[in-house]
């Protein structure tokens, strides 16, 4: 039976959710609607008939920069040749964009052979946080706070993404934001997963505001396991996670291809999603 490749709708994006969850990625309650918020194009799957076989995320935000993930082909459909054919798809959709994904460390090669350069390491550090520095003038994000955060979102991430910041930072997530005399000196937020909390994106302009946000995310969320993707630079904030009891695991690599926005900003101390950046 011949493949066809094609967008998701949304209940398929469910699905290849759904999928993250069976690979033990542990995907947030919810996500799968967030995602196409960035981009509801941005899904594309291979089909044997009926049946969705391989999927992908390749999210464009805007012109210039676009990101992989969600890159699953069904365990009993493997060697098919289907997962390599909703690659292709997901790569030409990005076009001429810079293109990022986080790759675990077994598949770093094979990125590489495909154009891709590695830039910066993440490591998931995943506990129940006791001890982290509080205080400060940390408040929930409302609608009027929007149009600082997304001018602070593009000091840290690579490209504007007003839709999907617009969907992720309301309930049931927990978002939060340290203010400032000139501003915001920081945001994150917390979302329920199959199993505890992750936290992203979690962004400041300094380790002792980071650390400040993330004792009252946890504070938020009670007695649950969190989990947050760090950049592996932030030595000094990650050997405070450490200190209050949480451990590093799951290692990613941050890679490009077409170019690079550049290595992971200093403001960065959580990265929002594995999945989009």
């Amino acid at each position: 039976m011949p493949r066809t490749i094609r967008t998701l709708t949304a209940s398929e994006v469910e699905t290849l959710v759904d999928w993250a969850a069976g690979e033990g990625w542990n995907p947030g309650i919810g996500d799968a609607a967030a995602f196409r918020t960035a981009d509801p194009g941005g899904f594309v799957g291979a089909f044997v008939g009926q049946e969705m076989v391989a999927g992908i995320s390749a999210v464009a935000y805007g012109p210039g920069f676009g990101f992989i993930g969600l890159y699953i082909c069904r365990p009993d459909r493997r060697g098919e040749g289907h997962g390599k054919a909703v690659w292709d798809a997901g790569v030409a959709r990005l076009g001429n964009r810079i293109i990022g994904l986080d790759g675990v460390a077994e598949q770093r090669a094979n990125y590489q052979s495909m154009g891709f350069v590695p830039v910066y390491e993440t490591v998931r550090y995943s506990g129940r946080p006791a001890g982290l520095p509080g205080g400060g003038d940390i408040r929930p994000v409302t609608d009027g706070d929007m149009a600082g955060i997304l001018a602070y979102d593009r000091q840290c991430f690579p490209a504007p993404r007003e839709a999907f910041l617009g969907e992720w930072l309301r309930q049931p997530r927990i978002a939060l934001l340290r203010g400032a005399a000139a501003g915001i000196a920081g945001y994150g937020a917390a979302r329920r997963c199959r199993e505890g909390f992750k936290v992203g994106p979690l962004f400041a302009d300094r380790t002792d505001l980071a650390l400040a946000l993330l004792a009252d995310l946890a504070g938020r969320i009670g007695n649950e396991v969190l989990h947050i993707d760090v950049p592996a630079s932030q030595v000094q904030f990650t050997a405070m996670l450490q200190a209050v009891g949480m451990m590093p695991g799951f290692a990613t690599t941050r890679m490009y291809k077409g170019g690079k926005p550049g290595n992971a900003p200093s403001t960065v101390f959580g990265i929002t999603t594995l999945e989009l950046g």
